[in-house]
């Protein structure tokens, strides 16, 4: 059995940005969807292409409780949630559902934590699970049964989905899925405002790593280890160290009940699409499920001109 497991916030901003969608808008009263019509797209294309039995979509509620107890800067560094975001959450999240994704959500706990878990308990079961998500956190999940699916960049999306399994992993930091946390308490992460040790980059951690197999070795060679001049900052940041394993470490105890498998709802989808006047993806969409007018309630009207639609193909 397969899971596509995703990371809501991560993805909902390459559909806001991607393609520069974010400037459209519905018609009667500007109200942004952008990010929709990146969203539905991109969902009904990992379905298709993935074919999982259960799709699950997590999302972040507030701040990371426990990162902020012990980093108060935790990704304070990045800027504010766009508002044609936030205005478009609620009607993502309600989109999800009616596409027959499960949203999971839980308020102080960070959804990569929630996706560790999951993943923790249905491979641990026998289930094949896919994390769709551009953070490199998740490497550290990967392994026989997990798999991380990586979309395009948004400033290069030629380079198209990227798929990792242990070898991808490896290949791409130098060090194996179980060294993915040790190596980020060493670098840092910038994204989530992480420092690491100071001068030390990816081929100084990787090898200290190859050498001593993980950051515990690394501290414990600290009095010989080279370059010398690392000597005295890994002794006397050693604690900080520990700290930002921790830190960058999921947890996976939280509780994760999949429950049933919610039906696609496509007549909800349907009115859910007229309503946002995202005419041209509702026509792709009823196309798709081989609705005719007959058997729907709504009739899609002409699309709006094309400055405020996406350009025909760009969706489905």
């Amino acid at each position: 059995m397969r899971w596509l497991l995703v990371d809501g916030f991560n993805l909902v901003f390459r559909s806001h940005f991607a393609m520069e969608r974010s400037h459209l808008r519905r018609q009667s009263d500007q109200f942004p969807t952008g990010a929709l019509h990146g969203w539905i797209k991109t969902l009904m294309e990992l379905r298709e292409t993935e074919k999982p039995d259960r799709c699950v979509v997590f999302f972040d509620l507030g701040g990371s409780d426990r990162h902020l107890a012990v980093l108060p800067e935790y990704k304070a560094q990045r800027d504010e949630t766009p508002n044609e975001i936030v205005q478009q959450l609620p009607e993502i999240k309600k989109l999800t559902a009616l596409l027959g994704f499960q949203v999971v959500e839980q308020r102080g706990v960070e959804a990569d934590d929630l996706i560790a878990t999951a993943v923790k308990v249905l491979s641990g079961s026998g289930k094949e699970c896919i994390i769709v998500s551009a953070d490199k956190d998740f490497g550290q999940c990967v392994g026989e049964k997990v798999l991380q699916l990586a979309p395009p960049p948004t400033a290069n999306p030629a380079l198209g989905w990227r798929r990792l399994d242990a070898a991808g992993v490896t290949e791409k930091f130098g060090v194996p899925p179980q060294r993915i946390a040790d190596y980020l308490a060493l670098v840092g992460d910038t994204s989530d405002n992480i420092p690491g040790l100071r001068g030390v980059g990816p081929k100084t951690a990787v090898k200290w790593l190859m050498e001593y197999g993980s950051l515990e070795g690394v501290l414990a060679a600290a009095g010989t280890i080279q370059p010398e001049r690392f000597r005295e900052q890994i002794l006397s940041e050693a604690g900080r160290m520990r700290s930002n394993l921790g830190l960058v470490t999921f947890r996976t105890d939280y509780a994760f009940e999949p429950g049933a498998s919610p039906p696609e709802d496509i007549a909800g989808v349907e009115e859910f699409l007229a309503a946002m006047e995202m005419f041209s993806t509702l026509k792709r969409y009823q196309a798709k499920h081989g609705r005719s007018v007959q058997e729907s309630k709504i009739v899609a009207p002409p699309a709006p001109p094309e400055s405020t639609e996406p350009k025909q193909g760009e969706l489905f």
